[in-house]
């Protein structure tokens, strides 16, 4: 994410809507600036996806992408912020970039009604045009991951994968064009294990605050990340429980023998 400082600026109405976060120590206009121009594709408008593109919009985020091929259902409403009643039966990724620039009109906001694989990642990442700055994996099951890490490795596009459930969530920014590891790493065999992906907010149950929480720490990461390019969360996964409100970080590392990223050549 580059910009000029003859070419980009901050207009008056933006001035006015991000003066707080300008006043932050550590957040000035530059940052600013480099998260106006930045470009992040989000897979998932649901439970996480909500929170997170709600918060990176107000923030100011220039461009956000929603993918997600369901509907709007009566038992979303309880933790997908970004619906009312009166959605139900429409199309999440669009009733979300709809709200969105309705939250914040200074930025651009587009939802695409598909599923993404590897065999479309190209054209629904606008590859064309460059590389998103950022993928955002809202989604919320194992396989779909898997699917996403993939995509991130073989782009060499910064993943930020978030999860949520019962009262639990997992956080973690991986950077696969630094050679630090990648989703796979981390999780192993589990990615694409078909007994462990059945279990899902669908299934399991999810506490309303898990999805706000954890989606709004994924939007904290993701700021950081645009703003001041960095990754606060370097070979860290944070994992966090809601029941015994404690929060903590595991280290890990690039799986030698990982089948993703261990061996990928650009």
């Amino acid at each position: 994410m580059t910009y000029s400082a003859e070419t980009v600026a901050l207009s008056d109405d933006e001035l006015m809507r991000y003066a707080r976060q300008v006043l932050l120590e550590g957040w000035d206009i530059d940052a600013q600036l480099r998260l106006k121009v930045s470009r992040v594709v989000m897979i998932g408008a649901g439970g996480l996806g909500c929170p997170a593109s709600e918060t990176l919009v107000r923030a100011g985020l220039g461009q956000i992408h929603l993918i997600d091929d369901d509907e709007i259902e009566a038992s979303n409403l309880q933790r997908q912020t970004l619906f009312l009643p009166e959605d139900i039966g429409k199309p999440k990724a669009l009733t979300a970039a709809e709200m969105l620039e309705r939250i914040n009109p200074l930025i651009t906001a587009r939802g695409t009604v598909a599923r993404l694989s590897e065999d479309n990642a190209y054209d629904f990442l606008d590859m064309a045009t460059g590389k998103p700055d950022l993928l955002l994996d809202c989604t919320d099951n194992f396989a779909t991951r898997d699917i996403i890490n993939r995509i991130s490795v073989r782009y060499q596009i910064p993943l930020l994968s978030a999860s949520a459930i019962a009262m639990q969530g997992q956080l973690a920014l991986y950077e696969p064009h630094l050679n630090t590891g990648c989703y796979h790493c981390v999780f192993g065999s589990v990615a694409v294990d078909a007994e462990a992906d059945e279990r899902t907010c669908a299934n399991s149950g999810v506490l309303a605050s898990t999805t706000a929480i954890m989606g709004n720490l994924q939007a904290n990461a993701a700021l950081q990340y645009l703003g001041l390019t960095k990754n606060p969360l370097t070979n860290k996964l944070l994992i966090w429980d809601g029941s015994q409100m404690q929060q903590r970080l595991m280290g890990y590392r690039q799986d030698v023998h990982c089948p993703v990223c261990a061996n990928f050549s650009q």
